[in-house]
């Protein structure tokens, strides 16, 4: 919120302004209050516009006309009129989130606050249909979620004579992917245009995604037109109920009292909007309105210079949204101010330090006997918890999952020394991640997610995400999927929910953790043996590979636009669409069909454990390079660090296996004691072994 300048009123009709609000391209809102105390958005026409006098009186008109909508559905418009030559409209605040913002922070609506959202706007475009009014731009912006049910803004007001929205030049008048094909093609607008956008309203509620979408604004009016909603992730039983709604002709179309008898929520269900993450915000937001309203007015805060007020209208601006009708998609302001740089805000991230390298050991140096068993640079036991993911190596430090002082949480160790740098006992153990080696990100009971610089366990930004479990991060977004198995995306910059995606019907609450991501696609395995490919712009389903393994834990490694998979075969797709490139099978010591264990990728080679045996084969076409009569376990990654390649064997015993990179030659064996969880990770010239509770630290050659 900005104060008054130069050229803006002190008052206008019962309200003193107290500082402005937004600015667009049909005028300036400001924030006032009038003598009860009541506060209210005012927004008035630009200057230029206000010359039109046919603009100017349509402007009023049917801002007053909108008071005939007798409708708890709706944003009420408190006066209008024309002062000193220049018309104004008053409206409510509303404090709560509009559709998409809830549903870009909260992820999709459950099927009972769909039906319940459906029925309330149904009923209230019944309401504005039976004065005569024709809402034409319904969509998710337009949509405010308040503690008494959710309301309809922006309906009809401010239409000018020649029939485009009064908005910001350039802007469409229908909004894409909401407007009903007769409003796409220019015909003649009936109320049934009105169902059709509540249709597509409701697919993305209950989805995350629009109903219509393409590459630019005439693909997506074509698919409004000729093309088939996109139904992915919708129930079935709300399917039954909004496909009708999208009929492309206007007459197939349910009237909004047959919508609202239809989805019958269920009793009570109007509770939904004041209970849960988005209650919650709601009730924030009305706890700060309330305190503006009782701020004491005097004629010397008409410029808005005390500092209470301004921080609270502040805080208001920065917790979401605070609501001000005032015609087309223009007519709502978020009040926000741009935020300040802070200092060691959450938002601040040091630069990632460098890696200090150990020594390659050298064998003609006398560092060690080929065949033989180095010794470990450090290590420390009885730290690990037991559902600890894998060593996680970070620059400087490496993260495991803790159990210390019989509390779990996470730690870091120095890899030079192995002392521990930081532990945070308030997140799980097992999932845990880094973004860019920046941070490192953890996932706390309760499904938040806790952001550590990794050299100094410095706490960053949280995310409140319904998180089950961090599956992977790209430079844009960390991926979890929720505790009701719906894949979520999650803003680096910004702690945000971007997007929620519904997992399809037959692989939900089976998506393994192991997860790769690049190039716009997410790649998922599902712990019996699928494979899903999904979009990281918005998680829709791109393509899926079925029975790709039987037993084997399938971690696919994503590289150059192509994905490399374990299983029945080793194999790599397209990544952009699944197209198979080229697959081999295996066998086992007894020639039998066999599984291939986890990939990984180094330089212009694939990496995995075919049968038993670690293997090196081309990227190209999966030629084979070498095979190694070193033995490997079937569930265990083949790493390249320094010149040699690295996996656990624990098939009979438990031991760490050292292969040369160039020929599969034996380098040397560390044995461990027997245990039951392994895991293993490379950096910086260092292996790092997870061995029960045990943390191993070895050189390499």
């Amino acid at each position: 919120m900005k104060p008054l300048g130069t050229g803006d009123p002190i008052r206008l009709g019962p309200y003193r302004l107290l500082g402005v609000l937004g600015e667009g391209g049909m005028g300036k809102v400001y924030a006032g209050q009038d003598g009860a105390g009541t506060v209210a958005a005012i927004k008035v026409l630009r200057p230029e516009l206000a010359h039109d006098a046919n603009l100017a009186q349509r402007f009023v008109r049917e801002a007053l006309a909108a008071q005939a909508v007798r409708s708890s559905g709706v944003a009420a418009v408190l006066g209008a009129q024309t002062e000193g030559g220049r018309p104004w409209i008053a409206t409510e605040f509303l404090t709560g989130p509009t559709l998409d913002q809830a549903v870009d922070k909260h992820g999709p609506l459950d099927e009972t606050s769909v039906r319940a959202l459906a029925a309330s706007i149904a009923q209230t475009l019944a309401d504005i249909h039976t004065v005569g009014f024709i809402h034409r731009d319904l969509k998710p912006q337009n949509i405010v979620l308040t503690s008494t049910g959710p309301r309809v803004i922006d309906f009809g007001i401010a239409r000018p004579e020649h029939g485009l929205t009064l908005t910001t030049t350039g802007q469409i008048p229908v909004t894409p992917g909401y407007g009903a094909p007769e409003q796409v093609l220019g015909r003649r607008v009936t109320p049934a245009a009105d169902v059709f956008s509540l249709g597509a309203v409701l697919v993305y509620a209950a989805t995350g995604r629009r109903a219509f979408e393409g590459a630019h604004v005439a693909a997506v009016q074509y698919e409004v037109v000729h093309g088939e909603p996109r139904w992915e992730g919708l129930p079935p039983q709300l399917h039954t109920l909004v496909a009708p709604c999208l009929a492309k002709d206007g007459a197939s179309r349910p009237a909004p009292g047959q919508i609202a008898a239809a989805f019958a929520p269920p009793k009570n269900s109007g509770r939904v909007w004041q209970r849960g993450p988005v209650g919650d915000e709601i009730k924030e937001r009305e706890r700060e309105v309330r305190q503006l309203t009782a701020s004491p007015t005097t004629a010397s805060s008409a410029t808005v210079t005390t500092v209470p007020r301004r921080r609270l209208l502040t805080g208001l601006a920065a917790g979401g949204t605070v609501l001000a009708a005032g015609g087309g998609t223009t007519g709502w302001w978020l009040l926000r101010q741009p935020r300040q740089d802070k200092k060691d805000g959450p938002f601040d991230i040091p630069p990632a330090v460098t890696t200090p390298r150990a020594r390659l050991l050298l064998a003609d140096d006398g560092d060690y006997i080929v065949e033989g068993s180095p010794k470990a640079l450090w290590s420390r036991h009885d730290v690990i918890d037991q559902d600890s993911a894998a060593p996680l190596p970070v620059r400087d430090v490496v993260v495991v999952g803790d159990y210390g002082n019989g509390e779990r949480g996470i730690a870091a160790y120095n890899v030079v020394d192995g002392k521990r740098r930081w532990a945070a006992r308030d997140v799980q153990p097992d999932h845990y991640l880094s973004l860019s080696d920046r941070l490192i990100v953890a996932v706390d009971a309760e499904g938040t997610l806790h952001t550590f610089v990794p050299s100094t366990g410095e706490r960053k930004w949280t995310a409140a995400a319904d998180a089950a479990a961090v599956v992977a991060a790209d430079d844009k977004a960390v991926y979890v999927m929720t505790k009701d198995h719906r894949l979520r995306s999650v803003g680096h910059s910004d702690a945000k929910v971007r997007w929620t995606a519904r997992i399809p019907s037959e692989h939900r609450g089976k998506i393994s953790a192991r997860v790769a991501v690049g190039r716009g696609r997410l790649v998922l395995p599902t712990v019996d043996g699928h494979v899903l490919a999904m979009a990281t712009g918005d998680g829709s389903l791109v393509w899926q590979r079925r029975n790709q393994a039987k037993e084997i834990s399938i971690n696919p490694v994503v590289r150059d636009g192509v994905v490399y998979l374990n299983g029945r075969t080793l194999a790599a797709l397209r990544l952009a669409d699944g197209h198979e490139i080229w697959e081999h099978t295996t066998r086992d010591m007894y020639r039998a069909p066999a599984e291939w264990g986890p990939v990984s990728v180094h330089g212009d080679s694939v990496y995995a454990v075919g049968g038993m045996f670690p293997e090196r084969r081309a990227l190209t076409e999966g030629s084979s390079t070498w095979t190694s009569r070193s033995d490997g376990s079937s569930d265990s990654p083949v790493l390249v660090q320094g010149t040699g390649v690295w996996t656990i064997d624990h098939s009979y015993k438990t031991e760490i296996n050292a292969v040369n990179v160039a020929n599969g030659f034996p380098g040397w064996t560390y044995k461990l004691p027997e245990a039951e969880h392994h895991g293993i990770a490379v950096d910086g010239n260092r292996a790092f072994i997870r061995n029960d509770g045990s943390l191993y630290v070895l050189p390499v050659f």
